[in-house]
């Protein structure tokens, strides 16, 4: 009965527009914007009555260190500025540790890669006394076996995978090249991470200019003056 009701054309009632004599106080408000507008005053309603309730009840003797290592600007609090809490010998223990951390990484991709080109390079260079074929599609396997056997059904046909040995091989590369751009990245954040560990030490250095550098390059190269050891 809802489908055969809901057949039936119905007149469409239309909200009037703003009267010509009122035209100066703009768009007539529709019953639409009318719910949306009392819907964000009982939001805003319901969130100052949960914040009239939390300071009722709240514990005068509370205090926690934030009172007091924090202030206001604008009606928000802003956490203090605090001076850094770890002696140069610890910053220089983390950077040391961070740096170790991501040598460890480089030399487990380089193993990765070894191993994988390991495997790529036995499947290259393997032996085979068959014609094979590269295919992705099953089909394509069938009507390969069909042709061979000269029109009949081979025993084994249902044990055909459904992706070909190709597909493999593509995936193996690209995850190979894939590796190879992560060891550079992660070897130019260790370059990196190690001249910031070397600025850091103590001692006199500058940055060389332009027409300084023997080997140009787009990196930052540094000379330390050379100091006497007793």
């Amino acid at each position: 009965m809802s489908s055969l009701r809901n057949a039936i054309p119905r007149r469409a009632h239309k909200e009037r527009a703003q009267p010509s004599s009122r035209r100066k106080f703009g768009l007539l408000e529709k019953h639409k914007d009318y719910v949306i507008r009392a819907k964000a005053h009982h939001r805003k309603e319901e969130a100052l009555q949960k914040l009239r309730e939390k300071a009722a009840n709240k514990n005068p003797d509370e205090f926690y260190f934030k009172m007091i290592n924090s202030r206001t600007v604008d009606g928000v609090h802003r956490p203090g500025i605090e001076a850094n809490k770890y002696s140069a010998e610890e910053l220089m223990l983390m950077k040391t540790q961070d740096i170790g951390y991501v040598l460890q990484k480089v030399q487990s991709e380089k193993k990765k890669i070894e191993k994988l080109t390991a495997v790529l390079h036995g499947l290259e260079n393997k032996p085979s006394n068959k014609h094979v074929y590269y295919t992705e599609h099953r089909g394509e396997i069938k009507e390969l076996h069909v042709q061979r056997s000269g029109g009949g059904k081979l025993s084994g046909l249902e044990d055909v995978p459904a992706n070909g040995e190709r597909t493999n091989a593509i995936r193996s590369y690209r995850e190979l090249q894939a590796r190879k751009e992560r060891v550079n990245q992660l070897e130019n954040l260790y370059m990196e991470m190690t001249l910031q560990k070397e600025l850091q030490k103590k001692g006199r250095k500058r940055r060389l200019r332009d027409d300084e550098i023997v080997f140009p390059t787009s990196k930052p190269v540094y000379k330390w003056r050379t100091e006497r050891k007793r």
